[in-house]
C-alpha cells in the first residue's frame, strides 16, 4: 500500500502566511485556477504557525524560507523543496523609528524579530553589518502578525519585518535601515513538502498547485494592475502599494526554477550548503544539513515555451 493512501480522497494541504512571494497561490485559489478537491491552502498568521502546522501533521507542505526548511529538517521533518517562489532582494528589512539614523544607533534599543524563522538569519546579518552583538540590544520576540500592534504601542524601537507588514509600518513613521539587498541569495522562499506527499498518489495535486502558481505569475507579469487589484484585500495594502511591495523580489519562472533545483549542480544546493554552515556557526543548527533529498524538481513544468517568465 502506498505510504500516502490516506491522502487519496483528500486534497494536499499547504500552509502559508501573508507574504507577497506566496501571493501567487492565493491569487490562483481566488481566481478558481486551483481545484480545491486537489489543493487546500491553510492561511496562517506567521511562518512560526506554518511550521507548527507541519510539525503537527495538519498539512503536508508549507511555504517557507530555505533556512526555515533546514531548521525543520533538523527537527526530524522529512521535507523536500519542489518550487522556488522568490529570492528576496529588498523585501525583508530592518525598520527603525525616525530618530534612529544609522545601524549602530540600534545599540541599547529594543529590536523586534520573529524567533525560529528567517528573522533569526536577518538578525545575524544586521548585527554583522552594525558591528554589534546580541548583547548590545534588547531582543523582543514578535511574530509577524504582532509587529504592527507592538510598533503602535511603542514597545519596540526597531523591527526585522517583511512585506506586506513592512509597507504598513513604512506608511507610519518607520525608516528602512537595512534590507536583503545587502545579503544576496540568503533569503529564498520555497514550497516544501513532506516526502509522503511526493508519492505517486499525490503527484497530480502537487503538479496542479505548481501550475497554478506559474499561471498567477504570468497574470502578474502580463496584467500587473489587474493582479494588484485582486491582491489588495488579501495583502491588506492599498492598491498603489501592492506592486511596489513586489519590487524587492526576484520571482523565478519555470526555466530559472529548473536552474535552481535541477541538474548536476543545482544553484539552490550551493545556497543551502552556505546557509547551513552559517546557521551552525551561529548556533541556529546543531549540525550541518546533509542536503540529502533536499531538492525535488520532478514536479516543475517541462514546457518552457508555454511560460513567458
Amino acid at each position: 500500500m502506498p505510504a500516502c493512501d490516506w491522502l487519496l480522497d483528500k486534497p494536499i494541504a499547504v500552509a502559508a502566511h501573508a507574504w507577497v512571494g506566496y501571493e501567487s497561490m492565493f491569487l490562483a485559489r481566488d481566481e478558481g485556477w486551483l481545484d480545491l478537491r486537489q489543493v487546500r491552502l491553510l492561511e496562517t498568521r506567521s511562518a512560526s504557525a506554518s511550521l507548527q502546522a507541519l510539525a503537527q501533521g495538519q498539512v503536508q507542505g508549507a511555504a517557507l524560507t530555505l533556512d526555515e526548511v533546514l531548521r525543520a529538517r533538523s527537527g526530524g521533518l522529512p521535507l523536500s523543496v519542489v518550487l522556488v517562489f522568490d529570492v528576496s532582494a529588498g523585501a525583508d528589512m530592518l525598520l527603525a523609528r525616525a530618530g534612529i539614523k544609522k545601524l549602530s544607533d540600534i545599540k541599547g534599543r529594543r529590536l523586534g524579530y520573529e524567533q525560529g524563522t528567517t528573522g533569526e538569519l536577518m538578525l545575524l546579518e544586521v548585527m554583522r553589518a552594525a558591528g554589534l552583538s546580541r548583547q548590545d540590544i534588547t531582543l523582543v520576540p514578535l511574530a509577524i502578525d504582532q509587529q504592527r500592534a507592538a510598533w503602535s504601542r511603542q514597545e519596540i524601537d526597531a523591527v526585522i519585518s517583511y512585506e506586506p507588514v513592512a509597507s504598513q509600518l513604512l506608511a507610519q513613521d518607520a525608516t528602512r535601515l537595512f534590507d536583503s539587498r545587502k545579503t544576496p541569495n540568503t533569503i529564498v522562499d520555497v514550497l516544501a513538502l513532506r516526502r509522503d506527499a511526493l508519492e505517486p498518489c499525490c503527484q497530480a495535486a502537487v503538479r496542479h498547485l505548481i501550475e497554478g502558481h506559474f499561471r498567477a505569475l504570468e497574470h502578474l507579469a502580463g496584467n500587473p494592475r489587474d493582479a494588484a487589484y485582486r491582491m489588495t484585500r488579501h495583502l491588506g495594502l492599498p492598491l498603489h502599494q501592492v506592486l511596489s511591495a513586489f519590487k524587492g523580489l526576484v520571482q523565478p519562472g519555470v526555466a530559472n526554477n529548473h536552474r535552481l533545483l535541477a541538474g548536476a549542480t543545482p544553484e539552490l544546493l550551493a545556497s543551502a550548503r552556505q546557509i547551513s554552515g552559517v546557521m551552525v556557526r551561529n548556533h541556529l543548527l546543531k549540525q550541518e544539513d546533509s542536503l540529502n533529498l533536499l531538492l525535488c524538481p520532478d514536479f516543475l513544468p517541462t514546457d518552457f515555451s508555454a511560460n513567458r517568465l
